[in-house]
């Protein structure tokens, strides 16, 4: 009840991204002091050779630098994706660049990238291993560089690996963000091979996963089911924001250009994690992210063959009790 008071009086009234600011520092701010710890999980569940608390975890894109992996632990989530993270460290794109659509309990964002770079991230991560037994997962979400062309992406994709995999307990290559131009043309199967095989080359026994659009086609889709198995990648994480807005109630920012977050992408992401559970081998990991609301739904994407699962906006809408009540029981 008080986040919601707080969400529809103060937060409403900030830049969305000052607001995310704002309570990324209450969060680091309460897990210093110890106000906000982690208990040790008395079980486990094995996915990925990897002990998860739960199968519930942060998305990536809340926290691009992994500077609130304690804290999120702490709020129930059992894994948490960091980033997107590049090679180098770069501003993304000009503000305003976050949206609230409240009516529709969803986000848009064109944020592109921003983060610290690989180095700087590694070292924080590293750090935080050394003074920290109770963690949780931690996969690292990688892109290429704004100004890389796709000529040059594969080289990106291996420099950040070479940098992170040996901080991560998991990597996410991610070529299906809408926000850095020509990005998603590395999906095409001729232009994803090189990546992913360059990925896998730097990661040694890290498993990886790649990240795909809920925007493809089935045909397109399919052609980048049959490589990811054919190149026995980890898994698979269904899906990434989209560029449609099918389905939204208009509101003030409706039109704005990014990708979007929330309930609309709910049912793109379920058709596509069937299709990906149908055709993939069962031992290929699939993460289902895309329009998580509630503990139902949570259940409901097991049921249908998701091995974990990863929410954002359904926290930033409910508040920071939301992890454990999905996860309860």
């Amino acid at each position: 009840m008080l986040y919601r008071f707080l969400f529809r009086v103060v937060f409403v009234r900030l830049n969305p991204e000052v607001a995310h600011e704002l309570v990324a520092g209450a969060m680091k701010f309460l897990s210093a002091v110890g106000f906000l710890r982690a208990k040790k999980s008395e079980t486990t569940k094995t996915v990925m050779g990897l002990e998860f608390a739960n199968l519930l975890g942060m998305a990536a894109g809340f926290d691009k630098n992994g500077t609130l992996i304690r804290p999120l632990h702490a709020l129930g989530f059992g894994h948490v994706e960091i980033g997107t993270v590049t090679p180098v460290s770069q501003p993304g794109n000009p503000k305003p660049r976050l949206f609230r659509l409240p009516k529709n309990k969803s986000l848009i964002n064109r944020m592109g990238f921003n983060n610290d770079g690989a180095a700087a991230v590694a070292a924080r991560v590293s750090s935080l291993r050394l003074k920290n037994q109770n963690l949780p997962i931690i996969g690292v979400n990688i892109g290429k560089n704004k100004n890389t062309s796709e000529e040059n992406a594969a080289a990106d994709y291996l420099e950040a690996t070479r940098l992170l995999a040996p901080v991560a307990d998991y990597l996410v290559i991610n070529v299906s963000s809408p926000n850095t131009q020509g990005l998603r043309d590395l999906q095409r199967v001729s232009a994803l091979r090189p990546v992913l095989e360059a990925v896998l080359t730097a990661a040694g026994k890290k498993p990886v996963l790649l990240k795909i659009a809920p925007d493809l086609e089935v045909e397109e889709i399919l052609e980048i089911l049959h490589l990811a198995s054919g190149l026995e990648l980890a898994g698979l994480v269904i899906s990434n924001t989209t560029v449609s807005r099918e389905g939204l109630v208009s509101e003030a920012d409706t039109g704005e250009q990014g990708g979007l977050s929330g309930p609309p992408l709910a049912k793109r992401a379920l058709e596509t994690l069937i299709l990906a559970r149908a055709t993939v081998p069962a031992s290929m990991v699939l993460v289902s992210v895309g329009g998580l609301s509630d503990a139902a739904d949570f259940r409901n994407r097991l049921a249908l063959g998701a091995d974990l699962v990863q929410g954002y906006t359904g926290f930033v809408y409910a508040g920071p009790l939301w992890a454990r009540r999905l996860t309860k029981g």
